[in-house]
């Protein structure tokens, strides 16, 4: 048997076997379960299998593995199960609904993380298609700067497969949006149209053209959310013999209708708050801002709650052509790579070695969740270190306005995406969180007797192999 399928077993063992899942998804570096009967999962089993990096307990419950393998192990654990990845039956979501209401409330959730856990929840199954299109754009950019003709084919062909998802990228956060809110996912897309329709700009209301686009990724999520409202309550008063025909029909013309009117203004509202706040915090805080955004970044990946900062990136990216946010926070893991470089070479613990060993190649690449549950957060004093060491880099990077052209992953691979005068700045104030990190670490953050008690940690084990 191979290590994926051997661990897709003990995991499936653990949460009581292959008919407690109900459902089943995973992010880069996640698997996400939805067990039917809670009782029956085995957590301290979960979080002593030999590749588990750590379990979150939220309103899905979140095994953390590591990227690439994630991936596999969830096609041996759907394999298993015979539950689709990502498939939710449509018409059990009113009971999915009320039964992660119920977990939340039981785990003492706010609204507000509630809300935010929704938002990523709407952008994790894009985070892909996201990170290989910015990565692309940026690889290109980089190219066309370097003195290559903007106007080769080769060019064009690659800037056509690197911005083409931007584009288009509202339909996709209709579409998921409205399978979060539990509405039909192709009418979600048709909310994302209503935005992004370049035939906005044909339509005049209360004397002013409208500008398509406006509200950006705010407008589609409200416009999804409504559609969805507004279908279930829809659907209560239509024949089942008609629902098809009558109930997509009349919601789809109520939002747009109110799409028009209301929400897509009130999207532009809220996108152009989000996005002179921030800047006017960037600009009014500086250094201090620099230090405070990325100092408190890895408390919120933590909690898996950062990617429902995705939109804001974006609306920051469609407002003032570039991202000045995602530099900053991206100091985060670096930060974490630096406290991991100075226990790695201050430990005598073999294990432990082996796990940052493990770690590191992909925190350098911007995926730190493996040593922040494998790592840093068990130890404990590293992780307050290392976001030290990230608050030093966030500094550099607010005081020289660093900023992105598209999204994607941090570390290295984000050099890519920050505009081309000011790579070498993003390098420099990389480099100074990785030593912050590392100095920070060495000095007051580690001591061998922490190892001794790093086996009974209840929130993850580290004595896994990444």
């Amino acid at each position: 048997m191979g290590k994926n399928a051997r661990l897709a077993n003990e995991i499936v063992e653990k949460l009581g076997g292959y008919q407690n899942i109900k459902s089943l998804t995973h992010c880069m570096t996640r698997l996400r379960i939805t067990p039917v009967d809670e009782s029956k999962v085995d957590i301290d089993g979960l979080k002593k299998i030999d590749g588990v990096l750590g379990v979150v307990e939220q309103e899905t419950l979140q095994i953390i593995l590591g990227p690439g393998i994630v991936t596999r192990v969830a096609e041996e654990v759907s394999k298993l199960s015979g539950v689709d990845i990502e498939g939710l039956d449509v018409n059990d979501l009113t009971n999915l609904a009320e039964q992660t209401k119920a977990d939340l409330k039981k785990k003492n959730a706010t609204p507000f993380k509630l809300f935010l856990r929704k938002i990523a929840s709407i952008f994790i199954p894009l985070i892909p298609a996201i990170v290989a299109s910015g990565l692309i754009a940026g690889i290109t950019n980089v190219i066309i700067r370097a003195g290559a003709d903007p106007e080769s084919t080769v060019i064009s062909i690659l800037n056509f497969i690197g911005w083409g998802l931007f584009s288009y990228l509202g339909i996709f956060v209709g579409i998921n949006a409205a399978k979060e809110f539990g509405g039909t996912p192709a009418l979600g897309g048709i909310a994302g149209i209503l935005i992004i329709n370049p035939a906005l700009a044909n339509i005049t209301l209360f004397g002013e053209k409208l500008v398509p686009g406006r509200g950006g990724l705010v407008g589609v999520m409200l416009a999804a959310i409504f559609m969805a409202w507004i279908e279930k309550r829809v659907r209560r008063f239509v024949p089942a013999a008609v629902d098809i025909i009558i109930t997509p029909t009349i919601s789809v013309l109520i939002t747009g209708i109110a799409t028009l009117i209301v929400l897509q203004p009130v999207g532009g509202w809220i996108s152009d708050l989000i996005t002179k706040g921030l800047l006017g915090l960037i600009d009014a805080g500086g250094v201090l801002s620099g230090i405070i955004l990325a100092g408190t970044f890895l408390p919120l990946v933590v909690t898996g709650l950062h990617q429902g900062l995705t939109p804001v990136h974006m609306e920051l990216i469609n407002s003032i052509g570039d991202d000045p946010l995602l530099p900053i926070l991206a100091m985060g893991g670096a930060g974490q790579v630096g406290a991991a470089f100075a226990i790695y070479f201050k430990t005598k613990n073999a294990q432990l070695r082996k796990v940052i060993k493990g770690g590191l190649p992909v925190g350098i690449l911007g995926i730190g969740e493996p040593l922040i549950f494998g790592v840093t957060l068990p130890l404990g004093r590293p992780f307050i270190t290392a976001c030290l060491g990230a608050a030093v880099g966030g500094a550099f990077q607010a005081y020289f306005n660093v900023a992105t052209i598209a999204i994607g992953v941090s570390g290295l691979p984000l050099t890519f995406l920050v505009n081309v005068h000011q790579i070498v700045y993003y390098l420099i104030g990389l480099f100074i969180a990785y030593v912050s990190g590392f100095i920070f670490t060495y000095l007051f953050g580690f001591n061998e007797e922490m190892t001794k008690e790093i086996g009974k940690n209840t929130e993850t084990n580290v004595m896994t192999n990444v």
